[in-house]
């Protein structure tokens, strides 16, 4: 038996996988024929029977090997061709995939406003002063549409009790007295023409269901609402259960903080996704049933269970998997309403106009809330005026497929929580505006407790000056990156401490020289290198640096004398940070060394430097 199975055995043949393109398959198939099966067919000539074979399989195999290396090719996002695999690409690295971006521009609104004479000083009459609603719609001499995207109240006072706005005398009466005053706002707009989108749906339930808009280059979804007034959340991804939400903020602080920020539930979410193809834009919602709304995580498996309870048989039934989605972890499915979608569409090159090419008022959103007098109010909205003062910028074509394909490795590399300390730094210098303004910030670890660390923040006041920041900044903070951070990080975020100084010097000059002029220059020069914006957290005091400024002016011969002291307190009457400090005792080797959680400050800079030329 095991003589004639081994008979029946065929001759191993042996094969090699190397060919690659039709010239080297043909002829390792004619060297397989010829080799194995010389007294079988013979001619392999071109024209011949055995020819065509040998062309047909050399010709499968090329194509195969073509739409093998092809396929290999198409995994990597970096040498991939098709559209639809670079799209793929795109979306699994994270990559926001956009359309032409509008251009964002200052507007320039004036009025004009009648005077009134309060405690022996002409102003405006504030009663007169309205509101320029956001929404507030402009355009170019060319057509361009530009929508404001804040308020401009014109009747703001600051803490000192002053108009925020700016306003000159307008005209005069026969006394010379001021009659009218011009008063001017400004306010950010961007670019693209607003659309108010509505989409009936059925009763129907789909699962994750998806609409395309209507316009192409869609900005910005700026609302999405149904007839039950269900308010939906635009999300990055659909497991995002909890959006960001602004809040008017009515506070004393309200002018270094306009907007708290607020986490809300968001049942109603959306995601969008636009195609660079079509350059439409998508919205799919989510997965559950919003007329089987519960908290349930997830749904009750008994629902799919088999009935057998007090039962010895069941007749035969089917078992809907599709209700396995039908819950709210991935957001609700609109059905049975009308969907009011409102979003901003348009942008490009030709959107970044020239200044002073914005001066038609298209509609204008404007509210008075100081009952002025019907003549007042008819005065100020027939003499609104604007314009821009300075070129709009920001508006570019869309990216293309390769400029999105650069843009893969950050995109997997950056993460959408907070892990380490350049995260968390970057994650509060990008706080949005509207919620204050973090000028200064700096992370240490804890002495106290070792599981957590300490955020050191600082903001700036009307003048620039540095300033601790106001609580409901640091209320916002704390909301935003407590989204982000890690289950176990804890963070205390404090004030830094602001320490004011003063420079003083003395220095022996040329004969020939100006010593007026020469200490100019080395003021000039000291209030360079230690302006605030070089100075951050933690950051100390170099006196070489100051040194080598010195001695390296013209005409300075030598450095008699440089002292770098404290200011704090009321001095002349100006208004230092209270903070002590001992500059001797936090001299060492030639650095002056802050405390923990510390900033220097050269707060005037013209009375702050003393100079004395000998």
């Amino acid at each position: 038996m095991a003589y004639q199975l081994k008979k029946k055995l065929k001759k191993e043949q042996n094969r090699t996988y190397t060919a690659r393109d039709f010239e080297s398959l043909r002829q390792q198939l004619l060297s397989t024929a010829r080799t194995y099966f010389p007294d079988k067919i013979q001619d392999f000539s071109e024209p011949s029977v055995g020819g065509m074979f040998l062309d047909f399989a050399a010709t499968v195999g090329d194509s195969l090997n073509y739409y093998l290396d092809h396929s290999f090719r198409e995994l990597d996002p970096f040498r991939a061709t098709e559209t639809d695999n670079i799209i793929t690409h795109l979306e699994n690295a994270g990559v926001d995939i956009v359309g032409a971006s509008p251009s964002v521009v200052l507007l320039k609104f004036q009025i004009t406003v009648p005077a009134q004479l309060i405690n022996n000083e002409y102003l405006p009459k504030r009663s007169a002063m309205p509101i320029f609603l956001a929404g507030t719609q402009t355009s170019s001499a060319s057509g361009i549409p530009f929508t404001t995207i804040n308020d401009i109240d014109f009747s703001e006072k600051d803490e000192d009790g002053a108009f925020v706005c700016k306003y000159a005398i307008a005209s005069t009466d026969a006394s010379g007295a001021p009659s009218s005053f011009f008063v001017t706002g400004e306010v950010y707009a961007v670019s693209g023409q607003i659309r108010t989108e509505s989409i009936t749906l059925g009763d129907d339930f789909v699962a994750f269901r998806e609409m395309q808009l209507a316009e192409k280059n869609i900005t910005s979804i700026l609302s999405v609402t149904d007839t039950e007034l269900n308010k939906y959340f635009h999300v990055s991804s659909l497991s995002e259960d909890t959006a960001f939400e602004k809040v008017k903020n009515n506070d004393a602080d309200s002018s270094q903080v306009p907007y708290y920020i607020r986490v809300v539930a968001a049942p109603y979410r959306f995601v969008r996704f636009y195609s660079p193809i079509t350059q439409l834009t998508t919205l799919r919602f989510g997965s559950g049933d919003a007329s089987s709304l519960d908290d349930d995580i997830v749904p009750d498996p008994s629902d799919l269970a088999l009935n057998l309870y007090g039962k010895t048989t069941v007749p035969r039934f089917s078992i809907n998997p599709e209700n396995l989605l039908k819950t709210q972890t991935l957001g609700i499915s609109p059905k049975g309403t009308t969907l009011n979608i409102t979003y901003r569409h348009g942008g490009g090159l030709s959107h970044n106009v020239s200044e002073g090419q914005i001066e038609q008022i298209d509609f204008l959103s404007i509210s008075f809330r100081r009952s002025p007098t019907a003549a007042d109010a008819l005065s100020v909205r027939q003499s609104v005026s604007v314009t821009n003062l300075q070129s709009a910028s920001g508006g570019d074509s869309a990216p293309t497929l390769q400029d999105l394909q650069l843009r893969i490795p950050s995109a997997r590399k950056s993460q959408r929580r907070v892990v380490s300390r350049e995260d968390l730094l970057a994650r509060v210098y990008s706080l949005p505006s509207e919620f204050g303004r973090i000028y200064r910030a700096s992370l240490t670890d804890n002495p106290v407790n070792p599981m957590s660390a300490i955020l050191y923040v600082l903001s700036r006041d009307q003048k620039g000056h540095l300033a601790v920041s106001p609580d409901s900044l640091k209320k916002n903070i704390q909301t935003y990156l407590n989204e982000l951070r890690l289950i176990g990080d804890s963070i205390d975020i404090l004030d830094a401490k602001i320490i004011n100084f003063g420079v003083k010097y003395s220095v022996h000059v040329a004969e020939n020289a100006n010593k007026a002029q020469v200490i100019t220059d080395i003021n000039s020069r000291i209030s360079s290198i230690m302006s605030r914006q070089f100075f951050n957290i933690d950051q100390p005091i170099i006196i070489d640096n100051i040194t080598n400024m010195i001695i390296n002016t013209n005409f300075v011969v030598s450095l008699i004398d440089l002292q770098v002291f404290p200011r704090a307190g009321e001095v002349e009457g100006r208004t230092y940070n209270a903070s002590g400090f001992d500059f001797k005792q936090s001299s060492k080797k030639g650095i002056i060394m802050p405390g923990r959680g510390t900033i220097f400050e050269l707060k005037f800079p013209d009375f702050d430097i003393i100079g004395t030329a000998y």
